[in-house]
């Protein structure tokens, strides 16, 4: 029996510098995401159910885009979660101090996690806890697969795909939509994921 996931919804109308428009379209590419990712573990498991999934390049690949559309799904369930309309909450102390222990300060880590958001190309930036060290690290995922830390806790996920803001502003502009996104920060919600990571 395969699980099949649901597209959620979440409700963030009113973001600051994040229109409602770009809401709505990339809410709508998320739920593509998820149809996928249904669509792809199905037809996987009727491959294998029927012994067809050896040395099959077919089942090979598909295992490999299943990678593609599931990070896809995930990464925007985690986008979404950790946006709030106006922000919500503050860092917390825990969090903080993970923060200022791996960069010296919050405002070093804010800088450098804003730099990663400005990687040219598509992709991610998101800052991760280290299970085995605690330390917490900024990364750059190029599409939603590669450059995923293993085992790596997710804290703060920003997408940095054009979708995300090319109704708000030029692609030239992503600055811009970072600077929104901050302002749009469930705190507590990311405060969460720390305290969960940092068990």
């Amino acid at each position: 029996m395969t699980t099949s996931f649901k597209a959620r919804s979440f409700p963030l109308s009113g973001l600051t510098g994040i229109s409602d428009k770009t809401l709505e379209m990339h809410f709508g590419l998320y739920e593509g995401y998820v149809k996928e990712t249904n669509q792809i573990t199905e037809q996987l498991a009727e491959l294998a159910k029927a012994g067809k999934a050896a040395k099959n390049p077919v089942y090979a690949e598909m295992n490999r885009h299943l990678g593609y559309e599931y990070g896809g799904m995930i990464l925007h369930e985690y986008y979404f979660e950790n946006l709030a309309p106006k922000g919500k909450g503050k860092p917390s102390a825990q969090l903080t101090k993970a923060l200022e222990d791996t960069f010296g300060s919050f405002e070093t880590w804010k800088a450098d996690f804003m730099a990663v958001g400005g990687t040219r190309g598509v992709g991610w930036a998101v800052l991760f806890r280290d299970p085995i060290t605690g330390r917490m690290t900024n990364q750059w995922i190029t599409l939603h697969e590669q450059g995923v830390p293993a085992g790596y806790s997710p804290i703060l996920v920003m997408d940095a795909w054009e979708h995300a803001f090319l109704l708000d502003y030029k692609p030239s502009e992503r600055a811009k939509y970072i600077e929104a996104f901050f302002s749009n920060v469930n705190w507590e919600e990311v405060g969460e994921r720390a305290t969960r990571a940092g068990k």
